[in-house]
């Protein structure tokens, strides 16, 4: 029988006044209780109901519903205003030619020409926005490209993307499947060990019509030439039968390192600065190597920067080869594209037909908050993966922060003695049962038991992402109505959270580097303990 595991209904650790209310919802109430305390004070009962009033509109104004709360949504319609306003929605890859001409526009005595000249400007970036701020730090060719991440309002970072076999390849038994899930579980567990510079894991699958070229590689070198015509075009047949009912998974892990004082500390013991970091990531990347191949992937291949950069451009532009790497610069790994309220829309030339096409992107969230907390196997997110047959795309990627053993065993233990405070108070106070609680309260015995010494488990922090792309915006809408209803119908998914207003830079979040998913604030404890330990004697091996 295949393992199965609870997964959902579980998204944040329990404050201090207990519950799992979010801590800017706390915050936001609280300051308005007391301004109603001082109003109460200086105006006496008028100043009361006008508290109460202003605290019952901050509860209402942030309450979550199946789309978000109030407040969200108008903050979203303002984002949205003013990025089409300042003319962000828009992105053309830097040109030094195109940005001298505005320069020019921006001197012209007509107002309006000066308007438009700064609104074209905007446009003109060297990256587009899901990957704002990325550079590399090594980009030489037939080397592993590592990328260097400076995104604006998060700590910087390295990626190293690597293409994966996939551990389950064809029919495998549920032994083998269970055996691949505790060997990615092993691999994740050795990223929580306090002496792993590296943090954090993103699995992409994207699904791919099989590409043919190598069975007619195959067949132009294996074919007798007495054959008659009719035989090989009877296989020209088949492969476009076959193309057109199957779908082929691409499979990558990018790894992702923080460039954190533990990491600089390990760094300058290879090299001063830069050099010392490229020799580190150097001898990461063989580890990360080593490790998925023993995670169950058969093969495993570091990817260059002109590598990841195709495989980006890929993505934006599905017309576009995956493996095309011949033309490609690592620096300029945009395509112009312009944002769409719910989409992220690029218009490029085919290559097959030399026409000009469109192509729409959309991309959601996927929390444990929006899941049903039930038992799931290793393959439980298959469907969300299949049955693309109408010409769309799927790209999933989940992102999991791995957090030390010893950390995330403290949490759960606090949490649990909290829920069980909870219960017993509900108990004694004649209360019925709260499922909310009793939900908390099986969420931490079950994390609090896995995390138990011996386990060889770390805690995570994780997130999921699913990119759509179709060539059209109703094509889109009705792929998107799909995904949806197979998330709730088949996987437990209540709720896909779409990225409106912000498609250009959520599309980052299932390319392969990284993006997408902000490092979990340590607890008050762990940083004093973390202080506390520093990072070794200077002199020491």
């Amino acid at each position: 029988m295949t393992r199965t595991s609870v997964l959902g209904g579980e998204t944040r650790h329990r404050s201090v006044l207990g519950g799992s209310m979010p801590l800017w919802k706390l915050t936001s109430v609280g300051a308005a209780a007391a301004v109603g305390m001082v109003l109460t004070m200086f105006a006496g009962e008028g100043g009361f109901v006008v508290g109460v009033l202003l605290v019952a509109a901050t509860w209402l104004l942030t309450a979550s519903t199946p789309r978000g709360s109030v407040l969200a949504r108008v903050v979203t319609r303002r984002r949205w205003k003013e990025r089409t306003t300042r003319g962000t929605v828009k992105y053309t890859p830097f040109d030094q030619g195109s940005w001298d001409a505005l320069a020019v526009q921006a001197r012209a005595k007509s107002p309006q020409v000066r308007a438009d000249a700064a609104r074209q400007a905007v446009s003109l970036r060297d990256t587009p926005d899901g990957a704002s701020g990325m550079a590399w730090l090594e980009k030489r060719p037939r080397r592993p490209g590592v990328a260097w991440h400076a995104p604006a309002g998060e700590p910087a970072y390295l990626s190293v993307a690597f293409e994966v076999s996939g551990q389950i390849r064809g029919l495998e038994s549920d032994a083998a499947t269970d055996a691949a899930a505790a060997g990615w579980g092993r691999f994740l567990a050795r990223l929580g060990s306090h002496d792993s510079v590296a943090r954090m894991a993103q699995t992409i699958t994207r699904v791919l019509p099989p590409d043919s070229a190598r069975h007619q590689a195959w067949l132009v070198e294996n074919l007798d030439p007495d054959t008659p015509p009719e035989v090989a075009a009877s296989y020209d047949e088949l492969l476009r039968k076959v193309d057109a009912s199957t779908m082929t998974p691409r499979h990558y892990v990018v790894i992702r390192w923080p460039l954190t004082s533990a990491f600089r500390h390990a760094a300058a013991r290879h090299g001063q600065r830069r050099q010392g970091w490229r020799e580190l990531m150097r001898i990461e990347v063989a580890s990360m190597t080593a490790r998925l191949r023993g995670a169950g992937h058969s093969w495993v291949r570091p990817l260059s920067a002109a590598q990841t950069a195709a495989v980006m451009l890929h993505m934006q532009s599905p017309s576009r080869a995956i493996d095309q790497v011949a033309g490609v610069d690592p620096d300029r790994f945009g395509v112009p594209s312009a944002d769409h309220y719910s989409a992220h829309v690029v218009t490029v030339t085919d290559p097959a037909t030399g026409q000009e096409t469109q192509w729409w992107h959309r991309t959601a969230r996927i929390t444990a908050e929006a899941m049903a907390t039930v038992h799931r196997s290793s393959l439980w997110m298959t469907a969300l993966l299949s049955g693309t047959g109408d010409g769309t795309l799927r790209t999933l990627s989940f992102h999991t922060w791995v957090i030390p053993a010893a950390q995330a065993r403290a949490a759960a233990r606090l949490d649990r003695t909290r829920d069980s405070a909870d219960r017993l108070a509900r108990s004694q106070a004649g209360r019925i049962e709260d499922e909310e609680t009793e939900l908390r309260l099986s969420a931490a015995q079950r994390r609090a038991r896995d995390l138990r010494p011996g386990e060889h488990h770390a805690g995570v922090e994780w997130v999921g992402y699913l990119t759509v792309s179709a060539r059209s915006a109703a094509q889109l809408a009705e792929a998107c109505r799909k995904a949806q209803a197979t998330a709730a119908d088949e996987l437990g998914i209540e709720r896909l959270e779409w990225l409106d207003t912000l498609q250009s830079a959520a599309s980052g979040t299932t390319w392969p580097i990284a993006r997408g998913m902000r490092p979990p604030a340590d607890r008050g404890r762990d940083k004093v303990m973390s202080r506390m330990a520093g990072h070794g004697a200077k002199e020491s091996l």
